[in-house]
């Protein structure tokens, strides 16, 4: 009983009465009985958990916890997270798994959403930490009153699930004896996220200006940049394993060649999966068939300066997030219907696995096959468009990849915090 309701209300919290004094608590237990725990998460303030939570001990590696705790999270519609906590017994606590979510809404400091996770915390060890600390020292509380916990309200949004955001960022002023440069950003976002639609209008803007002197009094060389768009979606959920969404973008941008290009693209997707697991497993599909009005800045290679273009676009993803590690990968590939051999496909690859006791390996890798730059312009391009990027150069192919070995070793507890410096 005392587990069930661990894994469904999240108000609760079971704790020592004297977590302050763990050591006058310890003396009463056999060390080696103590859980030993790993915390596994890309985002929490690690010491602040060590420092705050004491009644068990810290390892540095998984293959040494007997209490493994892996912590993933996601966005959420109002620009908030939801947090989802899973506490994974092994060995004598072998069997003892459950789930706790904890969601913040985009407003949260950095010390309520480590206060709060600290809170889930304390509620999943619990159930371990009874099994080695005297129960009668344990207190159990719920903060919600009898009817709060009764009353079923719907909720009553007065922006209807719309959240809104202006950014302004990246305004970058560099000023040296012989060169300038300016490069801004900006723009604006509206999403709409419930468990039935998925929505975005995006506006944005971005310009560059580089100025360089040059020697001799000849005339600065000057590079003046832009890329504005507008990018759209509406996504419809159809069930647990479909998906069908409409896209829609324009662009202008001088480096690629685009005056104007407007494309619309419907799509449909199916997660093998249901999405509820999308945060630790996904293998999906995606089918995408689209139109394109291109107007361009200078005629293209193909003696173009405006073009319709229809394209599909088919591409299957996995992503694998596991106590063990990371597995994230998949496979695009696209071309126009005028002519096929106006084509593009892309693999690419990420993997991080522990391989034993304090033992990484992580490889990551992207290999493109280019032949759809329709925009490139006719005639030569000269050394200042090339240094300064101004124009796309023509390539068949992209590679590029990493690979990394790391091993750790040494004392295995992790409970000291020491921020000094």
């Amino acid at each position: 009983m005392f587990l069930l309701l661990l894994a469904s209300t999240e108000p609760l919290f079971a704790q020592a009465e004297n977590v302050d004094t763990p050591e006058k608590e310890r003396s009463s237990v056999q060390p080696s009985a103590i859980p030993l725990v790993y915390i596994d998460c890309e985002r929490c303030a690690y010491d602040h958990i060590r420092r705050e939570i004491t009644l068990v001990n810290y390892v540095r590696d998984p293959d040494l916890a007997n209490v493994h705790v892996f912590i993933t999270d996601e966005g959420t519609g109002d620009g908030g997270r939801e947090y989802e906590i899973t506490f994974i017994g092994r060995e004598k606590f072998n069997g003892m798994e459950y789930t706790i979510t904890r969601t913040m809404n985009r407003n949260a400091t950095i010390d309520e959403t480590r206060e709060s996770l600290n809170r889930v915390l304390e509620i999943g060890l619990s159930p371990y930490t009874m099994q080695v600390y005297d129960t009668s020292r344990f207190s159990l509380q719920f903060e919600a009153s009898d009817s709060e916990l009764d009353a079923v309200t719907e909720v009553q949004d007065p922006w209807n699930y719309w959240v809104f955001e202006i950014y302004a960022g990246s305004l970058q002023l560099d000023l040296e004896s012989n060169q300038e440069e300016f490069d801004s950003r900006w723009g604006f976002y509206a999403d709409r996220v419930t468990e039935e639609w998925k929505i975005r209008l995006r506006p944005y803007f971005n310009y560059e200006y580089v100025e360089i002197n040059q020697e001799d009094g000849e005339e600065p060389v000057i590079s003046r940049l832009h890329r504005h768009g507008f990018d759209s979606y509406a996504i419809k959920s159809l069930g647990d394993h479909w998906s069908a969404g409409l896209f829609g973008d324009y662009i202008t941008r001088t480096d690629r060649n685009l005056r104007h290009r407007f494309r619309l693209t419907p799509g449909v997707e199916y997660n093998i999966f249901p999405y509820q697991q999308a945060t630790r497993k996904s293998i999906t599909f995606r089918y995408q068939l689209g139109y394109s009005h291109v107007d361009y800045y200078e005629e293209t290679i193909f003696n173009k300066t405006r073009e319709g273009l229809v394209n599909q676009e088919l591409s299957a993803a996995v992503q694998i997030l596991q106590p063990w590690g990371e597995i994230e990968g998949g496979v695009e590939g696209s071309h126009y219907f005028h002519d096929f051999a106006h084509r593009r496909a892309e693999v690419f690859g990420s993997i991080s696995v522990r391989l034993a006791e304090g033992l990484s390996l992580n490889f990551s890798s992207q290999f493109e096959m280019i032949q759809d730059q329709l925009s490139l312009p006719l005639g030569d391009t000269s050394l200042e468009d090339v240094l300064l990027r101004q124009r796309e150069l023509a390539t068949d192919f992209s590679l590029s990849g990493s690979i990394s070995l790391s091993y750790t070793f040494g004392s295995d507890f992790a409970n000291v915090v020491n921020t000094r410096f």
